[in-house]
């Protein structure tokens, strides 16, 4: 397995990685999840990606679940999670990257997963309703909490990624490191092309 370095950050991550995305909690039980992480685990797969909204939680619960029953030394592999879609509904609950929302989600996903933290976190979408300075903010102090360890955007545009930034920068707070972009034959527009100049 081949590892790079994630974005400008020490940390490495293997070029492949297992996603839990319309499988665990719906096609995958705790079962097969087991066996999927440790085969995968076993051909040097060490980042393991979820979202809060991945199963209304339950993809996290099994994940957790399996990851503390493997007991791997929590150095040895990463782990991402993704919010704004929540997994309640109502105020403050979903589709927003509001302080208050951010607060509570990385709490219940740290109980779903049964960990201390998780090493990447990620804006799932951006939000045109939260001042962009509240969410930068947020995630600054989830890092500075030590409850993840990175954050970053997911199919955010490259002005949204680059307003975080500068936020980030001008304030002295915890920057965005990372973009989970759709990125396949059929759509490389934006990671070709409007990313380059980032």
């Amino acid at each position: 397995m081949n590892y790079r370095r994630l974005g400008r950050s020490s940390l490495q991550v293997s070029e492949l990685s297992i996603g839990s995305w319309v499988t665990y909690g719906t096609q995958v039980d705790h079962r097969a999840a087991r066996e999927s992480l440790a085969a995968a685990r076993d051909h040097g797969v060490n980042f393991f990606d979820n979202a809060e909204v991945y199963s209304k939680g339950k993809s996290e619960e099994i994940m957790g679940r399996t990851l503390k029953e493997l007991a791997w030394l929590r150095v040895s592999y990463v782990v991402s999670t993704k919010f704004f879609f929540g997994i309640n509904e109502g105020p403050n609950q979903q589709q927003t990257l509001s302080r208050k929302y951010l607060h509570n989600a990385i709490g219940g996903s740290l109980a779903r997963l049964q960990l201390d933290y998780v090493d990447l976190v990620f804006c799932h979408r951006p939000d045109p309703h939260t001042p962009m300075e509240e969410t930068v903010w947020a995630m600054s102090d989830i890092i500075a909490q030590v409850k993840a360890l990175y954050w970053g955007t997911s199919e955010w545009s490259a002005d949204e990624i680059r307003t975080a930034y500068d936020i980030a920068e001008r304030h002295h707070l915890h920057k965005p490191v990372m973009e989970q972009p759709e990125y396949n034959l059929l759509h490389r527009k934006r990671v070709e092309n409007e990313y380059k100049r980032l």
